[in-house]
């Protein structure tokens, strides 16, 4: 079927589960959104997250998009289920496809979880990762400093590290973790750093991968996979700074990105 992909995010965290779409459907075209003017949404009302959600896929069923993913944590938790009975066209958030990874992964069932505030007080992993295995013992830990640091384009250097560690103090103390769940898309483009901190007998688990790969085994099944010839479409809208999107967008997606467009919502 020759119709987009459409890709919500509070901001440019997204671009993390864009990228593993670039690379699993190489052949899809996709239309991303970030609400960057008014990011982070972890510590906004669930009614405000609710709301602009909602406004971001107006804005996509209007340039007739075949699926929406929510690449967002906290959107995810607060809206899902919502959209899935809204809309008539496949829905996919990213927090069920990280929680799968995760329990696959452990060997000791105890697993971390770092997000937004939002996303953390809702419980959404905790209740996820129970209800596929209720042995599971979950740590949770909102990171309120990482969101911003990742808008600011600040991945490397001390002021990152520092973050990082200051924040990720409470989850080191605990010996039998040994997983850690980066609960929010933006973490990705930090995920050196928050390794570096954890320290290699952690195994973190980005949700892009997987998110990705659900969505290519939906597409899939529902025949609407795109099988013909042409050059795939990214468009990539923004409201905040089309510039600083446009820098961030090429450095992590590894390519030159030119058509990222300023809205109001």
């Amino acid at each position: 079927m020759d119709k987009p992909i459409g890709v919500i995010d509070s901001g440019v965290g997204g671009l993390t589960v864009a990228s593993e779409l670039m690379r699993q459907l190489p052949k899809e075209s996709f239309i991303y959104v970030g609400d960057t003017e008014r990011c982070p949404y972890g510590p906004r009302p669930k009614t405000e997250v609710m709301q602009y959600t909602g406004e971001m896929v107006r804005f996509l069923l209007a340039e007739d998009i075949k699926m929406l993913v929510i690449a967002c944590n906290t959107a995810t938790a607060y809206t899902l289920r919502e959209l899935r009975q809204e809309l008539d066209i496949p829905v996919v958030g990213v927090i069920q496809p990280g929680a799968r990874a995760a329990i696959t992964n452990t060997r000791t069932s105890e697993v971390g979880v770092i997000g937004t505030e939002g996303t953390i007080t809702s419980k959404a992993y905790t209740k996820t990762l129970k209800l596929i295995n209720e042995e599971i013992i979950v740590h949770d830990l909102a990171c309120p400093r990482f969101v911003p640091l990742v808008e600011k384009g600040r991945v490397t250097g001390s002021e990152a590290y520092d973050a990082i560690y200051e924040t990720l103090e409470p989850l080191k103390r605990i010996r039998e973790m040994d997983t850690l769940i980066l609960g929010c898309t933006h973490y990705p483009m930090i995920m050196d750093l928050i390794q570096e901190v954890m320290g290699s007998s952690i195994t973190i688990i980005s949700s892009g991968e997987e998110t990705a790969r659900e969505v290519s085994t939906i597409l899939s099944y529902k025949k609407k996979l795109y099988r013909g010839d042409k050059q795939p479409n990214y468009q990539f809208y923004t409201t905040g700074d089309a510039n600083i999107f446009k820098q961030i967008a090429s450095r992590w997606l590894e390519q030159k990105i030119n058509s990222v467009y300023e809205i109001t919502l």
